[in-house]
């Protein structure tokens, strides 16, 4: 075959980039079981994070923290919008499941059908649920820890896809904005707006169930605001029978 004619270019070509898209693919199957255990493990740090259970800075591998996890969770199910419960979660350590879909769940709830809403319960008294959203440039996302009356917040965590570093990404990066929550109160009276992160909302008052924004990231905190609304609205029949 002639080296310097288009079908050898052509054929040689074809054979390069048939062997790069095995190669990657190959790459891409076998990563994907480890790929998997990450992300189980980043979702299930948050939740203990949120539940006070686990400092997010505290240096620990990805058995470890599924092995925490197993330890003080005590319950995990999946309800609907009416506040049934479906199925249950497997909490046995060897096969952890999760219900961590967010953004198809997310859709679901805004079309009011089919959304399926994971509860966890830990041994310290908390229960744990999701949020999810958008944010100023890409999704917002968390986990709400709530006491025993699952009206009052005893923690949260959260955390963004691309929010602005200094500004809008404070809601992962900055401690002291997480901890505004802890001690809040949902106001499931008021369902249009649960909970509320307002600019210049008063510290503490938790007969107004507000934090106070983030200075110069008005837009990431109203996404969240929206998200923590529209995930305890979503929620409010199950914790309405709770509370009855």
């Amino acid at each position: 075959m002639n080296t310097n004619g288009n079908t050898y270019t052509i054929v040689y070509s074809t054979i390069i980039v048939v062997l790069v898209a095995a190669i990657l693919a190959f790459a891409s199957s076998a990563l994907k079981p480890m790929q998997d255990a990450n992300i189980k493990a980043e979702t299930i740090s948050q939740m203990l994070d949120a539940a006070g259970i686990q400092a997010k800075d505290t240096p620990t591998t990805n058995e470890q923290i599924l092995d925490k996890y197993a330890e003080t969770v005590t319950e995990a199910f999946v309800i609907d919008l009416d506040g049934k419960k479906i199925k249950d979660l497997s909490i046995d350590r060897k096969n952890l499941e999760l219900q961590d879909d967010l953004k198809a769940q997310n859709t679901n709830i805004k079309n009011g059908k089919d959304a399926l809403l994971p509860v966890y319960k830990f041994n310290n008294g908390t229960t744990v649920i999701p949020v999810y959203g958008a944010g100023l440039w890409g999704p917002v996302w968390g986990y709400v820890a709530l006491n025993d009356d699952l009206l009052t917040i005893a923690g949260a965590y959260f955390d963004h896809a691309s929010e602005t570093p200094g500004l809008g990404a404070k809601i992962k990066d900055d401690p002291e904005f997480r901890k505004k929550f802890q001690g809040e109160k949902l106001n499931l009276t008021r369902l249009e707006n649960p909970f509320d992160i307002a600019k210049g909302a008063p510290v503490g008052n938790l007969d107004d169930n507000q934090v106070d924004a983030i200075t110069g990231a008005t837009m990431t905190s109203k996404g969240l605001d929206a998200a923590i609304d529209t995930w305890i609205r979503a929620y409010a029949a199950y914790l309405n029978k709770v509370e009855e």
